[in-house]
């Protein structure tokens, strides 16, 4: 049986690092206010830049939720496509995981 208390502690940490960090790029965007074209440029690309790490951390927000959700029913720790335990070695690396090693080399 699959210790959830301790992958629960580790997500919500995690959902709360990424949260914070997704806050303090959303400030950092809005506060770009430059008049000078070069400058209004090069404060674009690192936009973008901002705008692809907080994609990201979105997404993995998404999967952090959907582990405590699986949680919650019970679920976690066991593949949602096969239904064979997760290992927890393979848990205590992405701890988010919804598949098992076999089925997630499926799915990449």
């Amino acid at each position: 049986m699959i210790d959830t208390s301790k992958y629960r502690a580790i997500l919500e940490a995690r959902r709360a690092e990424l949260t914070e960090r997704l806050h303090e790029l959303d400030e950092t965007l809005d506060s770009h206010q430059s008049k000078d074209w070069e400058e209004l440029a090069i404060e674009r690309e690192h936009d973008e830049v901002l705008e692809r790490m907080g994609s990201s951390g979105q997404v993995e927000i998404a999967k952090i939720q959907a582990a405590l959700a699986r949680m919650d029913a019970d679920e976690f720790g066991y593949c949602v496509s096969c239904g064979d335990e997760i290992s927890t070695e393979r848990l205590d690396v992405v701890p988010y995981t919804p598949f098992c090693r076999v089925c997630a080399a499926k799915h990449d």
